[in-house]
């Protein structure tokens, strides 16, 4: 016996919910595709266009009913297995529906799509040679000294194939000669003092209310004690050189972000191309 739906319920909460159940009827009477990527993304965007641009836009740049999920950083940066959640468990406080009934490879489809929106499925321009890009990275530039570029390289700072920002050369760049632009210091570096005047900067690991664990840049960590510690602050800055656009020439900075994007362009396409076609 069905029952009758509240009258409380909002108009437009209603309207999404219907349209969602003929997007997830439709889903449910095809068979999964196995075909080409390009049958995925495309019954991706007539799924996306009938259920979520009433909120979303088509453009994916948001309405008065729903966020920018196309070019908003925090979405921009949300990584593929962050985003199949959300599309998964829906946000009900939102109004949002999950689409957890899609099966995985569905949903997986659903974030190759959004990647579309987002800019990251077009053809990628580099500003310079990746080749090139890639022994600065590895010599000149001592950019492995910290980072690594998928597994290849230091462990003091982040994997730069998982890097979350837009893939843009300009804005990479800029991060590259002007690190500390937009940074919050918590993320940054920390400076502790030991009892017996012991000074140490490093990266923060894992802090709680009585001991924290910092990486010193030779790879070293340390679990201290708060109750050892003199102090402890905040340096303020991100622990990037800060002289890039003099210890490279324009053309080799152009290099070095040209071979990070490539980088992170090829990691993305391996991940929507695998998520696409696993199993339900």
């Amino acid at each position: 016996m069905r029952r009758p739906v509240a009258k409380s319920v909002p108009a437009r909460l209603l309207r999404i919910a219907v349209c969602f159940a003929a997007a997830l009827a439709s889903a449910q009477d095809q068979p999964p595709s196995r075909g080409a990527n390009s049958a995925a993304l495309a019954d991706a965007k007539q799924t996306y266009e009938s259920v979520c641009a009433a909120c979303h836009g088509l453009d994916g740049k948001g309405s008065e009913r729903g966020p920018d999920i196309a070019s908003r950083p925090e979405a921009v940066r949300k990584s593929d297995t962050e985003l199949m959640q959300i599309l998964t468990n829906g946000k009900p406080a939102s109004g949002m529906p999950s689409f957890s009934s899609f099966g995985e490879r569905k949903v997986a489809a659903m974030v190759a799509y959004l990647r579309v929106l987002q800019g990251q499925s077009k053809e990628l321009r580099l500003p310079g040679d990746p080749d090139k890009g890639r022994l600065l990275f590895f010599g000149k530039a001592n950019c492995s000294e910290c980072h690594s570029i998928g597994g290849q390289g230091g462990f003091f700072a982040q994997d730069l194939a998982a890097y979350g920002g837009k893939l843009d050369p300009d804005e990479l760049r800029a991060k590259i000669t002007n690190p500390d632009r937009d940074f919050d210091p918590r993320r940054g570096l920390v400076h502790v003092v030991l009892q017996d005047g012991t000074g140490l900067t490093g990266a923060l690991r894992n802090e709680n209310n009585f001991s924290l664990q910092i990486q010193t840049p030779d790879g070293v960590f340390h679990l201290l004690n708060k109750s050892e510690l003199r102090s402890q602050s905040y340096v303020g800055e991100s622990g990037m050189p800060r002289d890039y656009e003099t210890r490279l020439t324009p053309a080799e900075l152009n290099d070095v972000v040209s071979f990070v994007l490539r980088s992170v362009s090829e990691r993305l396409k391996q991940s929507a191309n695998s998520r696409i076609h696993e199993e339900d």
